[in-house]
């Protein structure tokens, strides 16, 4: 190769690692944007959990956020099945035990508290590192590694459409288990009642305060 050819092929790399940085810079901001600007957010959700590489029944429902730090996810399936935050502290509700465990939200390894980063706190410098964007069809794929290694989860893998609306979640954990989510029917800035975000024990229900170990 001539040094002509060999310049050439230096400028064409770095216009195109420029280039893919930019890209790699809007979709982050986009996302960023869509996010931390609503107050509320609702969507339809399907959620698996793959553990030691075994899929667990998958389970639905709807998620409901408000910020800051508030949300409720309502099962459908299995139906009664309640996880909950209420900014400070997370209950999760197991219908078939009548068992409420309670724990407080900034010290909770469950895969769904991080998710209040979904609104209102998204920031990728400061979460994430090694973050990669590629095309995936008509949609957008982002990996991203935790900088910390205290987080319960090592990895996220996002998949956003062209209007930063988020339509899979891929979270691996610390101990490479994996949830996975898809979201459908997404809606910003709906109406919520704020009495929905504060947790009613079910009759009879057994309280186990993962806090105080009781």
């Amino acid at each position: 190769m001539n040094v002509t050819k060999l310049a050439l092929s230096v400028c064409l790399a770095t216009i195109s690692a420029s280039a893919a940085d930019d890209l790699l810079s809007k979709a982050l901001n986009g996302l960023q944007d869509r996010y931390n600007h609503a107050k509320t957010l609702q969507v339809s959700f399907n959620e698996t959990y793959t553990v030691s590489g075994r899929p667990h029944q998958s389970e639905s429902g709807t998620l409901t956020l408000r910020k800051p730090g508030r949300m409720r996810w309502d099962y459908s399936k299995p139906a009664g099945k309640l996880f909950l935050s209420d900014g400070k502290n997370v209950y999760l509700y197991t219908p078939d035990a009548n068992r409420v465990e309670k724990m407080p939200l900034k010290e909770s390894e469950d895969f769904r508290a991080p998710l209040a980063f979904l609104l209102g706190k998204l920031d990728f410098a400061r979460e994430f590192r090694d973050i990669e964007l590629k095309p995936e069809g008509s949609s957008y794929v982002i990996n991203a590694k935790a900088k910390s290694d205290k987080l319960p989860y090592d990895a996220v893998r996002i998949t956003m459409t062209p209007d930063y609306t988020i339509t899979h979640l891929v979270v691996t954990g610390q101990d490479q288990s994996i949830l996975t989510f898809d979201f459908a029917n997404e809606k910003l800035n709906v109406a919520v009642n704020d009495g929905i975000f504060k947790f009613i024990m079910p009759p009879g229900a057994t309280l186990v305060n993962q806090e105080t170990g009781q």
